[in-house]
């Protein structure tokens, strides 16, 4: 089957991150014990993956929930997104960029309120699909069928690039030829051999 579109994640795919560890320096900073973040926040930090909270809200949690005045909160954020936006992988981008209009690109990414404006993928792809904009994560079959639909072509039309194994045998269960990125070169050649031979 003939290849129409490309999508691919952003956090260690088009974006280069380090594993999330600003909640243990915050424990430590603030002399809490370790996990305590995590524990106290896990709700808000679902919620935010699906859109079901602002980043108001998140911000007010974090204060009430730990303890912290408006100027920790807006330190601790600041350093989450640090983290959580990386680097840009800047040969991939130049790629995907080099796609279009050949066809058709989106990315599809497990995300947290707030990622669309400061990532600035915006003019990179023709769709861009967050969970916390669908309301829905990674590996949910509903969200596969969204990317199908929103890029307008069937899963075997569709390749995929992600970082996590679990999610690219999730979409290639779907049907959408998922390629599981390790490096960039790499990738680039998987994409590649998909798109010439399908």
């Amino acid at each position: 089957m003939v290849i129409r579109a490309v999508a691919l994640d952003v956090g260690g795919v088009l974006a280069l991150v380090e594993p999330m560890d600003f909640d243990r320096r915050w424990e430590v900073h603030l002399g809490l014990t370790a996990g305590t973040i995590s524990t106290v926040m896990a709700d808000v930090w679902d919620a935010g993956a699906i859109g079901r909270v602002t980043e108001a809200e998140v911000h007010r949690a974090m204060g009430e929930r730990l303890g912290l005045d408006a100027g920790q909160v807006e330190a601790m954020m600041a350093d989450m997104w640090k983290q959580y936006l990386g680097v840009p992988n800047v040969e991939l981008i130049d790629y995907v960029r080099g796609l279009r209009p050949a066809y058709r690109t989106g990315i599809l990414s497990n995300s947290f309120v707030g990622a669309r404006e400061r990532e600035g993928f915006g003019d990179l792809v023709d769709e861009l699909i967050y969970s916390h904009e669908a309301g829905m994560t990674k590996p949910d079959p509903a969200l596969w069928e969204l990317a199908c639909r929103r890029l307008a072509v069937t899963p075997g039309e569709m390749v995929f690039v992600d970082d996590a194994p679990g999610l690219v045998e999730s979409a290639t269960e779907f049907g959408i030829r998922g390629v599981l990125f390790t490096d960039t070169r790499r990738a680039v050649a998987d994409v590649e051999a998909l798109l010439c031979h399908g």
